[in-house]
């Protein structure tokens, strides 16, 4: 399977916007901006199969969450929910090559997909103490700290755009994956709705 292109010749679906991220932010309350070309790979495989789980665990480092809308960490690397057969990884900018060929060489006994997607989402990462109140505007979500906290995701319509919200982390730091057809659309939403907290504090 040939490489994705370098980084450097790929222009991110947000290049350009740091000036109307910065001026929608407050540090510390809600920040936003665009960590494009991290690796997406999707994975399909039987659940029930231990042993074909084992080998993602053995060569990925991170492994397959199987409870609904959660996500493992594990070796710099993300392995997110999305349905009973089927996962999304998520890496560094670039490695979507070694997670396609170490899925493959991993599984290749046992009947799976695994597909490269990192050219069909950018990503979004909003972060802050009022992070969760921004996300709320736009999204049916229950996203109350005992419902959604890190290590969640789920598949939603946020502002009507298909996306997958991920908690990352207790700041909290949201990940937004959307398709980049619709980016500018989601930016532009989420910076409306992140200017009621300028000026405020946590």
């Amino acid at each position: 399977m040939a490489n994705s292109a370098p980084s450097e010749s790929r222009v991110a679906p947000l290049a350009g916007w740091e000036g109307q991220f910065a001026q929608a932010s407050e540090p510390g309350v809600v920040e936003l901006d665009e960590r494009p070309f991290l690796a997406h790979v999707n994975l399909r495989l039987d659940p029930s199969d231990l042993s074909a789980r084992a080998r993602v665990l053995g060569t990925l480092g991170v492994e397959l969450p199987v409870s609904p809308n959660t996500v493992s960490d594990g070796a710099g690397h993300a392995a997110l929910w999305l349905a009973p057969d089927e996962w999304l990884f998520v890496g560094p900018t670039g490695s979507e090559g070694e997670i396609v060929a170490s899925l493959q060489g991993a599984l290749a006994p046992y009947h799976h997909s695994v597909l490269d997607i990192t050219a069909n989402r950018t990503t979004l990462e909003l972060a802050g103490s009022r992070a969760r109140e921004v996300l709320a505007t736009g999204c049916a979500l229950d996203l109350h700290p005992r419902v959604f906290g890190p290590g969640r995701c789920a598949q939603t319509l946020y502002a009507k755009t298909q996306v997958v919200v991920w908690q990352v982390d207790h700041v909290p730091t949201f990940r937004l994956l959307v398709r980049p057809s619709f980016a500018r659309y989601l930016a532009e939403f989420l910076c409306d709705a992140m200017l009621e907290w300028r000026g405020s504090s946590s």
